[in-house]
């Protein structure tokens, strides 16, 4: 089976080919990571523009680069939640508007369950049911992945995701956009414990986290060390905040996965990136013997080819949509589409 998919969900405008799920026929990405870092952020207006001047090209490049066409193709994929409403707009359509001319179906896919799937291109030999971490930019989920199609939430942040935290205080840092990544490479400079941060949790909810506070701790050091004249160390800083928010992520993947008797974890999603989480869960799932799989680091951020991947098993379950279908800007991952 040959799906062409279709990732619009934030700022990479992308189309990628798969085949049954597991193998990359083909995969093209374009990102705005530059024109959004003139304001330290993604705009929506732009991204929602950007996506419409190049979605077109993206989409004939893939077809190409898999020397394949349309006719070729036995479905279509796109992600259709959850992601910015305008940016999910332009590739919900133009995913639409494919199927209708060509009598392909259309599989919409969860941006999330995309981000897991990526394991599967790297992994041919990754199956269900494994427990997965998932961090990304606006999300911070522990997640049972009992089959393909089948996911239960057992723990999430109340507030902001880790990789929200991330870019947050490294803007407030002064580091450069995106700031997750460059905070990151900074924090390999300093010491992880030059400074006390204090440790999410969230009362009577063992497997939740919350980082609002931490980062908010992180602003406040920051300003009171401005207003005292007094110079921070900010790759001990740096250090300091990944090392609290690593700990609080792998230490609840730990715990879950001893309630549960996993044997297999899996991480997922952009943050699944960080050297520090990557190294941690590495050394905490040998330590236990557990089997660990992470994405390589190009499939890491939003590609078309995780949610290609998705799509597979989405069809074999006969998950299809018709026309009527409409993007969404949130939805939990444990829901269907309609």
């Amino acid at each position: 089976m040959k799906i062409l998919a279709i990732e619009s969900s934030c700022d990479e405008t992308a189309a990628a080919v798969i085949e049954d799920g597991r193998k990359i026929l083909s995969s093209v990405i374009n990102t705005q990571v530059a024109e959004h870092g003139l304001y330290g952020g993604v705009v929506p207006e732009i991204a929602s523009r950007r996506h419409t001047e190049n979605i077109v090209g993206v989409v004939e490049k893939a077809l190409a680069d898999a020397d394949m066409t349309l006719d070729d193709v036995d479905h279509i994929a796109v992600t259709a939640a959850p992601g910015l409403i305008g940016a999910l707009l332009v590739g919900v359509n133009f995913a639409k508007g494919l199927s209708l001319a060509t009598g392909k179906k259309l599989v919409p896919v969860h941006h999330l369950k995309g981000h897991i799937a990526a394991n599967y291109l790297a992994h041919p030999e990754l199956k269900p049911p494994f427990l997965c971490l998932v961090v990304s930019g606006g999300h911070s989920h522990i997640v049972e992945v009992s089959d393909y199609t089948k996911f239960r939430i057992l723990g999430k942040t109340r507030d902001d995701a880790a990789g929200e935290a991330f870019d947050k205080a490294a803007r407030a840092m002064g580091l450069p956009y995106p700031g997750g990544v460059h905070l990151d490479r900074v924090s390999k400079e300093g010491n992880p414990k030059a400074f006390s941060l204090p440790k999410p949790r969230v009362e009577g909810s063992p497997l939740d986290m919350s980082f609002s506070g931490l980062k908010t701790a992180v602003v406040n050091i920051l300003h009171n060390a401005q207003q005292r004249g007094e110079e921070i160390n900010i790759p001990d800083l740096c250090a300091s905040y990944q090392d609290v928010i690593c700990h609080a992520l792998v230490d609840r993947v730990m715990l879950a996965a001893k309630e549960g008797g996993y044997k297999t974890v899996v991480a997922a999603g952009g943050v699944s990136a960080n050297s520090g989480l990557r190294a941690l869960l590495e050394r905490e799932c040998k330590r236990r013997h557990l089997e660990l799989f992470v994405p390589p680091l190009e499939l890491c951020g939003d590609n078309a080819a995780m949610i290609g991947s998705q799509a597979y098993y989405e069809a074999l379950a006969e998950h299809f949509a018709d026309l009527s279908l409409n993007a969404r800007p949130t939805m939990p991952i444990d829901e269907d589409f309609e």
